[in-house]
């Protein structure tokens, strides 16, 4: 068991951000070293994967985006601690990378033009090393924005997602474990009451026991953002119901914590499921069982949710469906960017 805060571990870690801010590689390799344990599992989205080190992480991932995007800059909009109920603990980051994308990266082609990209890491310590590296990176915002969208329109508003309204994400603020355990209760009994939905329908979810009347849902770029219960529903949860009637969450891969008005998750992968039904990004139904990895970060204000950031790795999804989206932005571009 660590003895070190909340606090000391973001102290630990601010290093390591910082050297992403005016990005210097082999400044990270260097200071890597000491941070990472040598073992430590690197479970990236598609199309990196597993990996096991940082160095190996910063050589398949980082160099060519840098590569691509010389200015290469991150920007982190949340940071958060928090214990698990498996007493793991947690450091998780929401925030973007940013810079001009002045060479093709991932098949992606240059735009030319500055360029944002969401993120979701979560750093899993034992003691002041980590051991595990789950993210996800919002792959199709960059293809979105280089105009060669491979998928289906997306039913929410597609946007820079902002940071939190209260920018209060990455203080270093003294935990009121008053507040922890109440943020965290908030989002255990509204996960639990999504599951009424087999019983009496959307009805019975009970949302505005649980989500502010301006309460903002930040999903991925393919789904989009939605305002309110109403656009929550119209943008996400119906077709995702009715595509997937059968998903089920696993306990055993989910990592719920908090810290404060924020609570964090992270399943790899956190959920399996049947697309069975219409509606869900255009997917005709096949019955093909797939797992979904979703990292989420949720504010609460007031004991009501008031922002929820959800970022799910959906090349994972497609390539479980056999569906190859580089190939497919290959084939967008090959005539137009030659």
């Amino acid at each position: 068991m660590s003895t070190y805060t909340n606090i000391q571990l973001k102290k630990t870690f601010l290093p390591f951000r910082q050297a992403q801010y005016d990005f210097d590689l082999e400044k990270l390799k260097a200071l890597g070293d000491d941070l990472f344990s040598n073992d430590a599992a690197i479970k990236f989205c598609v199309p990196f994967d597993d990996m096991v080190g940082h160095r190996e992480m910063l050589d398949t991932v980082y160099a060519p985006l840098l590569e691509a995007v010389p200015d290469l800059e991150r920007r982190d909009t949340i940071v958060m601690v928090g214990e698990d109920d498996k007493q793991l603990r947690w450091l998780g980051c929401c925030g973007y990378y940013t810079g001009r994308l002045a060479k093709p990266w991932l098949d992606i082609p240059a735009t030319g033009d500055q360029i944002h990209m969401r993120f979701h890491e979560f750093y899993r310590f034992d003691g002041e090393k980590i051991v595990e590296v789950q993210a996800i990176w919002d792959l199709p915002e960059v293809m979105m924005q280089a105009k060669c969208w491979p998928f289906s329109p997306s039913l929410g508003t597609e946007w820079h997602v902002p940071g939190p309204s209260t920018q209060d994400g990455i203080h270093l603020l003294e935990e009121d474990k008053s507040l922890t355990a109440q943020s965290q209760q908030l989002v255990l009994d509204m996960l639990n009451s999504l599951g009424n939905f087999a019983e009496g329908g959307v009805e019975a979810m009970n949302l505005d026991k649980y989500w502010h009347a301006k309460s903002n849902w930040y999903g991925p770029s393919g789904i989009g953002t939605g305002r309110g219960i109403q656009g929550f529903r119209n943008t996400h949860q119906e077709a995702f119901l009715n595509g997937m009637p059968n998903r089920v969450g696993d306990p055993a891969n989910g990592h719920l914590f908090s810290e404060n008005n924020y609570v964090g998750f992270t399943g790899w992968p956190g959920m399996s499921m049947t697309i069975s039904g219409d509606g869900w990004l255009g997917i005709v139904p096949n019955d093909k069982p797939i797992t979904m990895r979703s990292l989420d970060f949720w504010r609460n204000e007031n004991g009501m949710i008031r922002e929820n950031w959800v970022l799910v790795d959906l090349l994972h999804v497609y390539r479980q469906l056999g569906v190859d989206v580089f190939a497919r932005v290959k084939q967008l571009t090959r005539n137009k960017y030659r």
